[in-house]
């Protein structure tokens, strides 16, 4: 049996440690331990492995020679390229399924059929209506929403013309996917097309695989997760700067604890109103609880951590510290990175598990259907009143909260962004550019995506973005990603004084932002292509994204979505840098193009790295290389103008 790290080894976050602890004491497996037990697949993490037809499977060793292709003489570089192909339409269809979710509950409310959501965000609506082409002038808002919302809709199943919302690129990247034959048509088009393409005897070159994986993942970021996105902020309320508290320490010893995990907002949503009304309060009270205190996890934390400031209890990988507690009457989850292990762990203490979606069941867990579009409130009153009812069966002997939550600012959406720089009457990235220009802010890193059993937990994405910060990079976060950052400290404005280089500092303590912007969960991604997109629309910084001073990174990444998401930054001109392991192995054609060459066909390329550092000092090489690129590589020496070059400037 493999011998476990220490504690200190696998976390350098107090609280999940605290709760690891407990773990081992009471001896429970959680999944740090089970990543310590299980090697990983040495052939499988470099992606030499063929599953895709019974002729096999054929693996092809990282160690044999480079000639050696399997039975159907598939080369390594064609079986590389076809499983990083499937991963990315793995990830698509993940995200695009929560999209459609997305837009078919919003074409429910704007036809009225719907009373238990409305749209908290009109402006918004306008401004998604006049991007997708949709006419609002003189019309009833009930009518501009169905419209959109068909519109949204149509994205998923279209079979011919580019998808909408790829119209918000910038021209000559739009040009540049265009001349490739790269522009995505409907969402589902494409995943299917790219599952097609992987079959055994199909597509055999790992360039064309790889580019028609490109394509696919752009459905993804300027498509399903985009239209998931807006139609949210529609629905939910576009995200303004908020204060919220993260960490374990948020759970409540005297209240109903109630957990939210998962990645659609509508059922966090609607349990939000419940946890507020008062019948729901009066049964908390009559079962001996002070009131009920609902807490997010993950993403569906994420969405109203970043809307109503929700409590948000951890990151993917506290799943477990989470019910370790013991203070859990209820866990609620959906989709998405659920483990399975938590509902055998929920039995070892009094939690009632609860899995809501018909796309997700587990064995062993209660199943209560939770339907946005019909009887949504029904079905909450009855997911929270089971875990009232629960709060009788919590044994104070096994609750151990830990003493630790820590204060933050999120919500920072695009359209934050642009008000906080120029404000109401002046909402503009010029701001933002002209800090870039001056060299006060030397670049925005992008840095997101999930924890991972097999590194230190947290300390990755730490170590990234304080020397990210150092350097003056303003890091812009999405997912576990920022509820690691925020558990630190990073998002408070004070945050500037103690982490950031003399530049970032300055205008971080002008502006009075914390230098960690977070912006949302992982399919919020998209709110960062079209900051990026309005970066080069603000001018003076280039003609494409792929000129811009910027960087993205996934530090601890361990789902299909990410491969997905990193693909589609790579696509749209973003340097990408993945750390812990990549599917790749280095050396082979397929390795260098995808690290390299494919820089000259898309103008963004990957990296893998997994020291912290050293993925920081390849960020920050390419930052300083646009940086000299576009000439602004050097400060200017201040001019003091005499009255003969005042005369030259008004000729």
């Amino acid at each position: 049996m493999a011998k476990l790290r220490e504690i200190q080894d696998v976390t350098i976050c107090e609280t999940t440690a605290e709760m690891l602890k407990k773990a081992r004491d009471a001896g429970l497996s959680t999944a740090f331990d089970r990543a310590d037990e299980m090697s990983a697949c040495p052939i499988g993490a470099k992606s030499a492995c063929c599953k895709h037809c019974v002729m096999g499977p054929c693996r092809l060793s990282s160690k044999a020679p480079y000639d050696k292709v399997g039975v159907c003489g598939a080369t390594i570089d064609t079986i590389q390229a076809r499983n990083f192909a499937r991963m990315v339409a793995a990830g698509t269809a993940a995200h695009s399924d929560h999209g459609r979710e997305m837009s078919e509950l919003f074409l429910s409310i704007a036809k009225g059929e719907n009373p238990d959501y409305q749209i908290r965000d009109e402006a918004k609506l306008l401004a998604v209506a006049k991007d997708l082409g949709v006419e609002t002038e003189g019309r009833e808002v009930k009518d501009v929403a169905v419209e959109v919302a068909e519109i949204c809709l149509s994205q998923f199943g279209q079979q011919h013309g580019p998808l909408k919302f790829l119209e918000r690129a910038p021209e000559a990247r739009f040009k540049k996917w265009q001349e490739l034959g790269l522009l995505p048509r409907g969402v589902d088009r494409e995943v299917v097309e790219m599952m097609h393409r992987t079959a055994m005897g199909v597509d055999q070159d790992y360039k064309n695989l790889t580019l028609g994986a490109a394509r696919c993942a752009l459905a993804d970021g300027w498509g399903g997760s985009m239209v998931s996105t807006e139609l949210s902020d529609i629905m939910f309320g576009t995200p303004k700067p908020i204060r919220g508290e993260v960490d374990l320490g948020v759970l409540d010893a005297n209240k109903v604890n109630v957990v939210v995990h998962g990645h659609e907002p509508h059922m966090l949503d609607m349990l939000c109103e419940l946890a507020e009304d008062p019948e729901m309060l009066a049964k908390a009270k009559e079962a001996g609880a002070e009131g009920i205190n609902l807490v997010g996890m993950c993403c569906s934390g994420n969405e109203q951590l970043i809307r109503r400031g929700l409590k948000h209890a951890g990151n993917f990988m506290q799943c477990d510290a989470v019910i370790i507690t013991g203070a859990v009457d209820g866990m609620m989850v959906d989709v998405q990175c659920i483990q399975q292990g938590l509902v055998s762990l929920s039995q070892c203490f009094h939690t009632k598990f609860f899995t809501t979606n018909y796309r997700c069941k587990i064995e062993g867990a209660e199943h209560i259907e939770f339907h946005g579009t019909e009887n949504a409130r029904q079905s909450g009153v009855e997911l929270l009143t089971k875990a009232i009812e629960n709060f009788k069966n919590r044994d104070a002997s096994k609750v151990t909260i830990p003493d630790t939550r820590e204060q933050m600012i999120g919500g920072f959406s695009h359209e934050t962004i642009n008000y906080m720089l120029g404000g109401t009457f002046r909402a503009s990235y010029t701001p933002l550019n002209d800090n870039i220009i001056n060299g006060r802010i030397r670049g925005v890193a992008g840095v997101v995506g999930c924890t991972n059993p097999r590194v230190k937990h947290d300390w990755v994405h730490y170590e990234l973005v304080k020397e990210l910060l150092a350097n003056d990079v303003l890091v812009v976060q999405t997912g576990c990603s920022a509820i690691t950052m925020a558990k630190m400290g990073f998002m408070q404005p004070e945050a500037a004084a103690k982490y950031c280089g003399p530049g970032l500092r300055e205008v971080c303590e002008a502006v009075g932002m914390p230098p960690v912007l977070h912006s949302g969960a992982c399919v919020d991604n998209s709110r960062i292509l079209v900051a990026l997109s309005e970066m080069v629309k603000t001018g003076g910084l280039g003609d494409d994204i792929s000129d811009l001073p910027v960087a993205g990174a996934a530090p601890e990444y361990m789902s299909e979505k990410a491969i997905a998401i990193g693909h589609y930054f790579v696509a749209s001109g973003v340097f990408t840098v993945f750390g812990v392991t990549f599917p790749a192995i280095e050396g082979t054609k397929w390795a260098e193009y995808l690290f390299g060459g494919i820089e000259e066909d898309l103008g963004g390329k990957w990296a893998f790295e997994s020291d912290p550092n050293k993925m920081a000092a390849l960020m920050i090489d390419h930052i300083n290389k646009k940086r000299e690129a576009l000439g602004i590589h050097k400060k200017k020496e201040r001019v003091l103008f005499d009255m003969e070059a005042r005369r030259q400037l008004e000729v």
